[in-house]
């Protein structure tokens, strides 16, 4: 089992502090972020649940995912998300040459801007594609990194790992991985995907409800 840190270190934190591990806020304020999809039935349930408690989220789409789905990717635009690039292809930095990795954002970006075209003045200016990007599995090299925020892309990153992908845990694990890490303003990675549907399944609508007993707010990146 390769190894994976829940709560991300501060001192990664410091080292890579171009990238946004987490929002610093006062306020009572947490982001859920989305990676993989849009996936049919698991990113439509993922908003249905997120409808429920007025929650915002911030969805790391996959290009190839948003030409096969568009009007799952739309509905996400629709209910006022946030939206981010999360290549083409599921691409690992480390395993690809940066010209090829730059490529495939690119190549993900058409279909972004395919699919959020405003027909009037007031859709465009609410249009989510706000030039956010995540690398897949965390990998991206520094290189790349420049590049892209060279180009206006923020790096996003995360706070907390829920571990929603991970066969090896169970359910209860993946919640508790979320309830003790997280603080104002952090950053949490769940996967709108098949592979951890039934860990999402279980542990978001506990997270949406808690939280929001507990007198927090869920937004969007921006």
């Amino acid at each position: 089992m390769k190894f994976y840190f829940i709560k991300t270190p501060s001192l990664l934190k410091f080292i890579f502090r171009n990238w946004v591990w987490r929002l610093s806020s006062k306020e009572k304020v947490l982001y859920l972020t989305f990676d993989d999809g849009p996936t049919p039935e698991i990113t439509e349930w993922t908003l249905n649940e997120l409808k429920k408690h007025k929650a915002k989220a911030t969805f790391f789409c996959i290009g190839k995912n948003i030409e096969e789905h568009p009007e799952i990717f739309k509905k996400v635009i629709e209910e006022k998300h946030s939206v981010g690039n999360h290549t083409n292809n599921h691409l690992n930095g480390w395993k690809t040459k940066t010209a090829d990795y730059l490529q495939n954002i690119d190549d993900a970006e058409k279909y972004f801007e395919e699919n959020l075209k405003p027909n009037t003045f007031k859709e465009k200016l609410e249009t989510r594609n706000l030039k956010l990007f995540r690398p897949p599995y965390g990998r991206i090299t520094l290189s790349q990194s420049k590049k892209l925020r060279k180009k206006g892309y923020k790096i996003i990153m995360w706070d907390v790992l829920s571990a929603d992908f991970d066969p090896n845990i169970s359910n209860e694990k993946c919640l508790e991985n979320v309830i003790k890490n997280i603080q104002n303003g952090s950053i949490i990675i769940f996967h709108d995907s098949d592979k951890a549907s039934e860990k999402l399944k279980f542990v978001l609508p506990k997270v949406l409800e808690y939280y929001s007993y507990m007198g927090y707010n869920f937004r969007s990146i921006e």
